[in-house]
This record gives C-alpha cells, structure tokens and sequence, in this order.
C-alpha cells in the first residue's frame, strides 16, 4: 500500500540545508538547531507558521532521518563535515530527503520519467501523475509545487524558454568519490518500495535522474551495506543490508578515500 504521508510541503532552499547539516553536525538538539535555523530562515520567511514549518523539514531531513536510517544519516553528517568539495553537499541533501520522505522519492521518480522523453516538465504533468498514483488529496497539489520549487533552487530544475516550464538536468552532478556515489545508492534503495533491485536498473532510478555514476557493481560487493549476488541471466542484484539493520557488522565509512 502507497504511504499517502506527504510532509515536504514547504520551498526548502539549499543555503538552508547547508545551514541545517552543520548544526546537527554540532549538536543534535532539536531545540537548539530550531533556534539556530529560525535567523537562517527568518530573513526569507517573515510568518512565524511559515517559518515553523520549514523549520520542521529541515530538521527532519538532517536530524530526524536518523530514526529512519541512522547509519545513513550519520555518514553524511561526516561527510559534509569533511569534505571540501561544496557540490557533494547536494548528493547528502538529497540522499537524506529520499531517504526522509516519500513523497520527494515520488516526485522525483516523476520528474525523471518525465525526463527520459520530455525536453521540460511542468507542475502541471507532476500533479496528474502524482494524482493517477495517488489519488486526490488536499495537500497533494501545493506539495508538488514546493517539490519542483526547491528542485529548481538547487539547480537539478532550470529555467527553459516557455513559462513556467523547466529542463530536469540529468546527470548533471558528480560526485568526488565513488564511496558517496554508493551512499546516494544506498539512500535510493534504503527508500525504494522494492527490497533488492538490478544493479543496471538502480543505477538509472528516474529519481536519481540529476546525478552522474562511475561506480561498478565491484564498488558495491566491496562495501557492507550491500548484498550484490549473480542470478540467471547475468543479472546482478542488489540489496542494502545496513549495518544497524543486522548485529555484529559495520558499513562502510564516507570518509574520503584518494583515488576513489
């Protein structure tokens, strides 16, 4: 059965979730980062309910996806600490929210379908789909729209020559490491409906439409929190297995690795 839940129902702007990921980095108080985040966000949003709820997905996102997959969300509170390459922070903003709420997953599975055939997409098309998958419901249109708004903040969504009209820009962001490549993998499977997938077929997920991958399924038998085994055919499948999930294991470590 479809989780119905939507809750990513505000714009949430990139310079946000930067300012997000280092609080929680440095305590993992809810209060105190909604205090720190409230001046962050407060110079965009001037209505205490407004600001209230954005503060609420931007912690959930860096915060509260740690009752959701802690060893996920705490791989990327140390890579974004360490890292000094600014474009992986989009990779761990949108690993977290895949991993957070399923209804971006839903979106962003739209978006890029959509995207395999169409030069642009408009809210419009994202809503009849979400709709024929959905059903109707009250929340469900605004949602869309804050989905697509925060996609085009964080550049994965451009602006085209039609009105209100935008390109899905595939593939168009590299990682500076194969080992966080796998991390957004192992978010994209870690939210995925399906328990295992083929690896061919978890690459080209259309809600990882905005990100370029180098890695092998070698990359994946290496780490732990994957289970790759060969089936008839040649098909190699694919499941995550973290390290919270079974006792005695630990997964692998985000922290950068030269070369790879």
């Amino acid at each position: 059965m479809i989780n119905k839940g939507i809750g990513f129902n505000r714009t949430i702007y990139l310079a946000w979730l930067d300012a997000a990921a280092a609080f929680c980095a440095e305590t993992d108080d809810p209060s105190e980062i909604r205090t720190r985040l409230e001046p962050v966000v407060g110079q965009h949003l001037k209505g205490v309910d407004a600001r209230r709820k954005t503060i609420d997905v931007l912690i959930n996102i860096w915060l509260r996806s740690r009752d959701v997959a802690p060893d996920l969300r705490a791989e990327a509170v140390s890579w974004f600490q360490t890292t000094p390459v600014i474009e992986d922070r989009l990779w761990l903003h949108y690993g977290l929210t895949l991993v957070y709420y399923p209804f971006f997953r839903e979106c962003t599975a739209v978006i890029g379908q959509f995207g395999r055939y169409e030069a642009t997409i408009t809210n419009r098309m994202v809503k009849r789909r979400l709709v024929a998958e959905r059903g109707h419901l009250g929340s469900l249109s605004r949602s869309a729209e804050r989905v697509v708004a925060s996609l085009r903040n964080w550049g994965v969504l451009t602006e085209s020559e039609q009105r209100y009209a935008y390109v899905p820009q595939r593939q168009a962001f590299s990682a500076s490491s194969t080992v966080l490549e796998a991390w957004l993998l192992a978010c994209a499977l870690r939210a995925h409906p399906a328990e295992e997938l083929a690896f061919a077929d978890l690459l080209h997920l259309p809600e990882l439409f905005p990100f370029r991958f180098t890695l092998t399924v070698d990359h994946l038998r290496a780490h732990r929190w994957f289970e790759v085994q060969r089936q008839g055919a040649g098909w190699d499948m694919v499941r995550v297995v973290l390290a919270s999930m079974r006792s005695g294991a630990t997964g692998f470590s985000l922290n950068r690795v030269s070369g790879t």
